[in-house]
């Protein structure tokens, strides 16, 4: 049986750091080595972003990294080959975030059995509503994909619903708008998570403007897990191909708060 290695990322007295890169920012190579050098740095999941032309959920930080790597050729097949290249020497949990869109068009039987084929865990599809999950849920089933549900400040009706039939981990959004650096995280969250847990035992992970230690150390006492996306990308943005050391210290005096 196909075994699905995100329960890995949850193991521990630490709470988990998720770490998200857009795959082709700097360069696909590159791609591979950060992903590296972030698991060295004590990273314990990392979401890799398909680049997309219209990645509505993202804010300028994470939007500009996919133009760069868009107008570098990156492709969804170069995304696959990242993932096998890491396959090749390393089992950390590897998650990916794209649209609809090009998950569509690639054919779901053919995207998932390729993510099942390459060592994908998981799947994050921001434009996809939980009511038309099923459009997907199936054939991810099918291939030992989790496909990640992501709960966001307006899904107060619904946290129970979404929650109950869960996979792998919940994305726990952390406020309104797109993603990006924020100095306040000011969604009331706990009261959120403690609906979560009245239903699954699906560990939670929070994301949206989280980027800073004193942030990651207040959520950690009730989260699961913390996802930190446009600080890492930016770093990548200033550094470019030198990016993994900054990368590497960055990550590494994230993971000693959690």
């Amino acid at each position: 049986m196909f075994m699905n290695r995100i329960k890995n990322a949850f193991t521990g007295d630490q709470k988990a750091f998720i770490g998200f890169l857009t795959a082709g920012d700097p360069s696909l190579d590159k791609t591979v080595k950060l992903i590296l050098e972030m698991e060295k740095a004590g990273v314990d999941l990392i979401e890799i972003g398909i680049p997309f032309s219209d990645p509505v959920a993202e804010g300028p930080v994470i939007e500009a990294a996919n133009v760069r790597a868009l107008e570098k050729g990156a492709t969804v097949n170069d995304v696959f080959e990242i993932v096998k290249k890491v396959r090749a020497v390393s089992e950390i949990p590897l998650v990916l975030l794209t649209y609809l869109n090009p998950v569509y068009f690639y054919g779901y039987e053919s995207f998932f059995s390729e993510c099942k084929a390459c060592g994908v865990d998981g799947i994050i599809i921001p434009d996809l509503p939980y009511e038309e999950s099923h459009e997907v849920s199936g054939v991810c089933e099918k291939y030992g994909i989790h496909l990640i549900s992501l709960i966001t400040p307006t899904s107060e009706q619904r946290i129970e619903m979404i929650a109950k039939e869960s996979k792998g981990f919940l994305y726990l959004v952390s406020s309104l708008g797109v993603t990006g650096v924020r100095d306040e995280i000011e969604t009331a969250l706990k009261p959120k998570i403690d609906a979560i847990r009245k239903v699954t035992d699906t560990p939670v992970a929070i994301g949206f403007g989280i980027s800073r230690p004193e942030q990651v150390a207040e959520l950690s006492k009730y989260a699961d897990g913390i996802i930190v996306g446009s600080a890492i990308v930016g770093l990548i943005e200033k550094h470019g191909d030198d990016a993994c050391k900054y990368v590497y210290d960055y990550v590494k005096s994230i993971k000693e708060v959690c």
